[in-house]
């Protein structure tokens, strides 16, 4: 298998579909515990619905808002119910198990520090960790690495790996990156073609013009494997759900394998592309569903390969923002603001959902559009650092995100 160092540029980082890195020690505390974690962040990039993801079937105003697209536990596909309240999206029968079993949490209305909407500046701000985007070409995850004082040593070098194309931001850092290219490619996918049109019409307008108007975006589809037959409103049809659902599970599956070695890591990430639902959304039967059922997938594999080493191990999956609380007239949904933020593994005080509820009336939408932000996602990252891997809180305050010394860890996530 190939091995190099990459250095990517910004713009590259947001068009990467899957990486993982990892570091060679373990934290000196965890140690004299007779612990030894592990942490797997996954970052989804596109902006997850998440109200589409863990549905809020017991606020009165959730099926007025979103009509016959409301997931609900009696309709024609019923959501997997989570409590009183809240319901999960049906394609996601094993992190339902996991919930059961006291081994997942969801965070619901959450989101970074970042207001507006745009996916490379959303983007920048989660993986980076400071407030504003544009302040640090460093991730949180690697700042927080050199926050954990290394003892233990796992292996023979102190090195940060990477399986993708390119190196996620949140993993960017002072650590050297080696990257792995997997025998499977990403599946191209519509919202990565945009972005990509969007990169040459910041850096060679001539031609993005000949991509748009000579190629044309159905081209570009069917280059990438994608279904050569256009979708509603002449949109290219998303991947494959058997392509996408092999990618997720053979990524994840590669980066457990690495991480339950006697020798191997036991901090990663991975990203995963594809989420931008602004046409045709597909809610229970269509393209989310499909995408949900595929992390779901990825998920169940990383919990078999990680064996016994699954009771030590957290996952953290998270997104940029979230998308508008109601429906579009494409049958989508555009880009928004609070979202969920899901955690899933044997280390944790799983079964729940936690929640600020905001509403749902239009006068409790964040601009009157979105679900408005009552938990900041920081805060639940801080807690898994903090709990899990024994940063401190000073060093998750002032170096892993800066000038957050307000905002307290959240507490009693872990077992």
């Amino acid at each position: 298998m190939p091995i190099n160092l990459h250095a990517a540029t910004r713009r590259e980082l947001f068009l990467a579909s899957g990486a993982l890195f990892a570091w060679a020690y373990m934290p000196k505390i965890a140690l004299a515990e007779g612990r030894d974690p592990r942490l797997l962040v996954i970052v989804l990039r596109g902006a997850l619905d998440g109200l589409a993801a863990v549905a809020p079937v017991g606020d009165p105003d959730w099926v007025a808002l979103r009509g016959d697209k409301a997931l609900t536990l009696d309709g024609k596909t019923s959501a997997l119910p989570l409590d009183s309240f809240f319901a999960l999206n049906p394609a996601m029968p094993n992190v339902h198990r996991l919930y059961k079993q006291g081994q997942a949490i969801f965070i619901h209305a959450a989101a970074t520090p970042y207001r507006e909407r745009s996916h490379f500046d959303g983007q920048d701000v989660l993986e980076s960790g400071v407030g504003k985007p544009g302040f640090t070409d460093t991730g949180w995850l690697n700042r927080a690495l050199s926050a954990i004082e290394p003892t233990g040593r796992v292996d023979g070098g102190r090195k940060i790996f990477a399986a993708g194309p390119v190196t996620p931001l949140v993993v960017r850092g002072p650590a050297p990156v080696m990257s792995w290219t997997p025998p499977r490619l990403a599946p191209a996918s519509d919202d990565t073609l945009m972005r990509l049109l969007d990169l040459y019409r910041h850096t060679d307008v001539d031609l993005a013009r000949v991509l748009e108007e000579r190629i044309g975006l159905a081209a570009i589809a069917r280059s990438g494997g994608m279904d050569a037959n256009p979708g509603q409103n002449g949109a290219p049809r998303p991947a494959g759900v058997a392509q996408v659902r092999a990618y997720f599970a053979e990524t994840a599956g590669a980066a457990a394998k690495f991480m339950v070695r006697p020798d191997g890591p036991r901090i990663g990430a991975l990203a995963f592309d594809g989420w931008d639902t602004h046409a045709d959304e597909g809610v229970a039967s269509g393209r989310l569903a499909a995408l949900l059922g595929a992390l779901d997938g990825a998920i169940a594999v990383i919990e078999t390969e990680m064996k016994s080493s699954w009771r030590e191990t957290v996952v953290a999956v998270v997104t940029e923002f979230g998308r508008t609380a109601r429906i579009n007239g494409t049958d989508g949904t555009d880009h928004g603001t609070a979202t969920i933020a899901l955690l899933a593994g044997g280390a944790l005080k799983g079964g729940r959902v936690i929640a600020n509820w905001p509403g749902l009336k239009a006068a409790q939408l964040h601009e009157g559009r979105d679900l408005k932000p009552t938990i900041d996602v920081r805060a639940v990252i801080k807690g898994v650092l903090a709990d899990h891997l024994r940063i401190n809180e000073q060093a998750l305050a002032t170096k892993v995100f800066p000038d957050s010394a307000l905002l307290k860890p959240m507490a009693g996530l872990l077992v």
